[in-house]
């Protein structure tokens, strides 16, 4: 089976042909660094991470574009609330940012450029929107410039709106230098006291929907393949990234694919509802391993629907994957990924990025692979965990590699092993001298110490209990 994506545009599940054989060019709408990131800012980041991942395993060679908007009305304000300079802002959140794609697993993208080094890039995309009839700068002076909605006849094909159906942009104080209150803002005059760039058309600062068009087409070219993000920005944000470009005579995105929102208790998580669920906090209650499989089990376009159940539930499902992984490697030996994934996880992520059903057959390989070791089978385990450390891969999920098995907690946990190696012993001694009480004893406080204890044919092992 080829490689097929939900196109948002044609409405439909499309096979992916990409624009160059052998490669393929990602362009992802990163943050804009007004705050912090919470999880519902970095699923699309795990989405897509996960995306670019088996377009690798694929054979495409990948080229992963995700911007970062770093001038905005949201910034602004930030910065005039705390009283900071406004690159304050930006700077302090994109470092937050960039901490959060790292600590959950995310590769760093091919390039990552920032909407203010691109100013020459929008200025001539400004031009060349002016030239052809479908931009115009305000006659009032203030130094705005606006993309004219009705010039452009395809405007709303992405979202599936009609124009007449539309309310106004709502992005400047007044409509009255607009020729229609639905046309938006490529460029915002200058403001006292707000950072400014020239243009020939006066001072001002750009609009958002401008930076990406610019961004996107300074590395991946004039047509690229997909154009990735969160559902809630399929409108305005990307409905009029695709106007302003294809206007501009730009080919643009050939494929769009967005993934479903990350709500609480129904209500999409954001700052403003008071429901955001940082990253920096999240990762202290459960690994950062266990919240990219929270955050990425479900079908990318689903919503999610955040609970402390499900969380729980998911960190769970991980470590029954890495306690199969443990003893195999106890009973057999190291075991090395395997060269290819099965099959069966091949076709679901083949068939639209399917990762519930690819986990699926992770946690079918979990049970079989159980069982095996419950019958001796050492070889058939040993295969199993191959073919699953593969798939983890795949999913930036493989326990053994380097992201996961090394950091500041290996040093403690070798700590850990030695004083818990020290009680087993002395439960080991209380047992062959029958004295069952104190075995038991033992084995309470090691439990209530967060450390649980199985008996095995092999002798007692451990593991840290989590969540």
């Amino acid at each position: 089976m080829s490689l097929r994506f939900h196109d948002t545009r044609a409405r439909q599940v499309r096979d992916f042909t990409p624009l160059h054989e052998g490669c393929a060019s990602l362009y992802l709408c990163g943050a804009t660094v007004q705050a912090a990131p919470h999880i519902g800012h970095i699923r699309s980041g795990v989405t897509f991470d996960i995306l670019r991942r088996w377009m690798t395993y694929r054979g495409y060679s990948v080229t992963l574009c995700r911007n970062v908007t770093d001038i905005d009305d949201k910034i602004l304000r930030v910065a005039e609330e705390q009283g900071v300079p406004w690159w304050a802002v930006s700077e302090r959140n994109q470092r937050a940012f960039t901490a959060a794609y790292d600590a959950l697993g995310c590769l760093p993208p091919t390039v990552e450029p920032r909407a203010t080094g691109h100013v020459p890039e929008m200025v001539a995309l400004m031009r060349r929107l002016i030239d052809r009839g479908h931009a115009y700068p305000a006659e009032d002076g203030s130094g705005d410039v606006y993309f004219d909605v009705r010039s452009h006849p395809e405007y709303g094909a992405l979202s599936g709106q009609r124009v007449e159906h539309m309310l106004g942009a709502g992005d400047t104080d007044s409509d009255s230098a607009k020729r229609d209150p639905r046309d938006f803002a490529l460029w915002k005059g200058a403001k006292p006291g707000e950072p400014s760039w020239e243009t020939p058309w006066g001072e001002g600062r750009p609009g958002w929907h401008l930076e990406c068009s610019a961004m996107a087409t300074k590395y991946l070219g004039s047509a690229f393949d997909i154009h990735g993000g969160g559902v809630d920005l399929v409108f305005p944000h990307h409905e009029n990234e695709l106007a302003q470009s294809r206007a501009a005579g730009d080919g643009f995105a050939r494929y769009w694919m967005h993934n479903g929102l990350l709500t609480v208790g129904g209500e999409k998580m954001s700052k403003s509802q008071g429901n955001s669920l940082l990253i920096k906090d999240m990762v202290q209650r459960v690994r950062p391993v266990e919240l990219r499989y929270y955050l990425g089990q479900a079908h990318y376009r689903s919503l999610l629907d955040y609970s402390e159940e499900a969380l729980g539930e998911a960190a769970a499902a991980y470590q029954r994957i890495e306690g199969f992984l443990t003893r195999t490697a106890e009973l057999a030996g190291p075991v090395r990924p395997a060269a290819r994934v099965p099959d069966p996880f091949a076709s679901a992520l083949d068939d639209d990025l399917g990762t519930a059903q690819a986990l699926a057959v992770v946690h079918g390989h979990v049970r079989e692979g159980n069982t095996a070791l419950g019958e001796g089978r050492k070889e058939r385990a040993a295969e199993l965990a191959a073919e699953l450390r593969a798939m983890l891969g795949v999913l930036g999920l493989d326990p053994e590699s380097q992201q996961w098995s090394a950091g500041e907690g290996q040093g403690l946990r070798e700590v850990v092993d030695a004083l818990v190696s020290v009680a087993l012993e002395q439960r080991q001694a209380a047992r062959a001298r029958k004295d069952y009480a104190a075995a038991d004893a033992i084995r309470d406080r090691l439990a209530e110490a967060g450390v649980a204890v199985e008996d095995t044919p092999q002798g007692p092992r451990w593991e840290l209990r989590r969540g």
